[in-house]
């Protein structure tokens, strides 16, 4: 079977793009920063992944385009690189910052002019400020002291944010792999297992069937870690009555999509099931609203009121929706105070959680937005609260 993935030729057509709206700023380059935990930007346009170092994309506004690799990093970089241009900096090691006081390194300023940007009073833009880090800041401003260097993160935002027919061909592989996956790990719960062994049955799923590595550090937690938004899963057995969360992820080509949902060990009842129930409404409540026209901060707005009307206004963490792709949590964010509207193509989790003092749940999947509503990527969800007789 042929594996599903991004064609060369779209990373070509991706720099263009960008291109074009670096040129549109006022800028003269765009450089874009990546770490191993948030990969995106740089391999958006070069397919480098960077590991333990950094990695970076410079673009011109004229369409040049150089990867930018740690001193580690050279044959890797070269060898996965959809740019021909790839150069070593000593600005993209990695966190035990070494010396490498034998290596030749390039500068800032020889990626720059390779790429045809000449001069010094130039205006540098950061596309990915918060991965840009002090020693990357630090090599722009030796190379160009006279620069001006702006944030033009917006523009990732709005490359990244439409995803084209490839790159939702990734994220629907992604949901069929963690699909497989949430079964196995639903099949071997039973009390007295760990945690950490189901997050294990859920790795070797997903990539026996094709997954290159986890969407997100997927976590199988019970009970108490349940209240926590973010969490790592423990040593901790799994008891008979428990409320398990599963949070199962598949990385396709860099796509990142997830599936979330409680587990019972047994029988819910009582106020525990009217808040999971709850959750669960407000999770088809949202999928209901996501079509193109509509605004972000409307829906999040109506969200957040209902939680409140039904009593769990205290119980709100977060929500409805956050954008997803490349790293399972990316902008757009959907939120009260993001007021843009909703386009075709672009792909969302839908993300539902509540916490309480002992316990939470949450209720998680992607959509693509539709001219008349959205694609959901799973039906899983549809199933409601799954109860395991023990």
């Amino acid at each position: 079977m042929k594996r599903i993935c991004i064609p060369d030729y779209e990373y070509q057509e991706r720099i263009k793009k960008a291109a074009k709206l670096v040129a549109e700023r006022g800028l003269d380059v765009m450089l874009v920063a990546s770490t191993e935990s948030d990969y995106a930007n740089a391999r958006y346009f070069s397919g480098f992944w960077p590991l333990f170092e950094r990695a970076g994309v410079a673009i011109s506004a004229t369409g040049d385009a150089a990867l930018l690799v740690g001193p580690e990093s050279a044959v890797f970089g070269k060898d996965w690189s959809k740019i021909e241009k790839v150069f070593v900096l000593r600005e993209f090691r990695e966190s035990a910052d070494p010396s490498y006081p034998e290596l030749t390194a390039s500068t800032f300023k020889e990626v720059f002019s390779s790429i045809g940007v000449k001069g010094d009073n130039i205006k540098i833009g950061l596309g990915s400020y918060v991965e840009c880090t002090l020693p990357i800041y630090e090599g722009l401003v030796d190379s160009y002291p006279k620069a001006e260097i702006v944030k033009c993160n917006d523009i990732m935002v709005s490359l990244r944010q439409i995803k084209s027919e490839n790159e939702l061909a990734c994220i629907r592989e992604g949901f069929r792999i963690i699909e497989l996956a949430t079964d196995e790990v639903i099949k071997s719960l039973r009390p007295g297992v760990t945690e950490l062994q189901m997050v294990g049955v859920a790795q070797r799923v997903i990539y026996e069937n094709g997954a290159e590595y986890e969407g997100l550090p997927m976590y199988v937690f019970s009970e108490e870690s349940t209240r926590h938004a973010i969490s790592r899963s423990r040593y901790r057995e799994i008891g008979k009555n428990d409320i398990v969360q599963l949070n199962l992820s598949a990385k396709i080509d860099g796509y990142s999509p997830s599936i979330g949902l409680p587990v019972v060990m047994g029988k819910l009842e009582g106020e525990r099931r009217e808040i999971v129930e709850f959750c669960h409404k407000m999770h088809h409540w949202t999928e209901q609203q996501l079509k193109a026209g509509a605004y972000a901060d409307d829906i999040a707005k109506k969200f957040l009121q209902m939680y409140k009307d039904a009593g769990y206004g205290d119980n709100y963490v977060y929500g409805p929706c956050h954008g997803t792709g490349m790293i399972e949590v990316e902008a757009p964010w959907m939120e009260t105070s993001t007021h843009y509207p909703l386009e075709e193509n672009m792909t969302f989790q839908i993300d539902t959680f509540i916490s309480g003092p002992t316990f939470g749940c949450r209720w998680e999947k992607g959509a693509a937005i539709k001219a008349d509503g959205c694609e959901s990527y799973t039906d899983y969800l549809k199933k409601g609260i799954i109860e395991l007789g023990f």
